[in-house]
């Protein structure tokens, strides 16, 4: 927490650590009993030191997971994931197979049906998206995430 344990708790860090020990009994670390006794004492709490003593013996928050505040978020490019831009370009290519030939099974259905072969209009649904997702696969999604 702060580098003085001699600091006044504001309200906001009070709440920050009641947060922190319902995390903490969610994650099986404390009791019922414990969280209510700890959010006890952190209520209580005058500094920065006795909020320190209530969660001294827990373990900090694994911030790996967590989203990076906007104030520390630098301009660096994060890394290039291109498993997972395969993977979303080959939903599209599945959700376009799986219209595509519904389209095609309706098409078919109506011309067997019928005396007089229909205009093919499952082309007007497959040319324009298919074209934007060959795009798409040929030369990527423009840096976008």
């Amino acid at each position: 927490m702060a580098p003085n344990p001699d600091i006044r708790a504001s309200d906001a860090d009070r709440d920050r650590v009641a947060a922190s020990l319902r995390e903490h009994t969610a994650d099986g670390r404390l009791t019922m009993g414990e969280l209510e006794e700890r959010l006890e004492a952190t209520y209580e709490a005058k500094t920065m030191g006795e909020l320190e003593r209530v969660t001294a013996d827990l373990p900090e928050a694994d911030l790996h997971n967590r989203p990076i505040p906007a104030y520390q978020r630098t301009t660096a490019a994060p890394p290039a994931r291109s498993g997972a831009v395969w993977y979303g370009t080959r939903a599209m290519w599945s959700a376009w197979a799986v219209v595509v030939g519904l389209n095609i099974a309706i098409w078919a259905i109506v011309a067997i049906s019928s005396p007089v072969t229909p205009y093919p209009w499952w082309l007007w649904v497959a040319g324009p998206w298919g074209v934007m997702l060959l795009a798409r696969s040929i030369f990527g999604n423009g840096g976008r995430r």
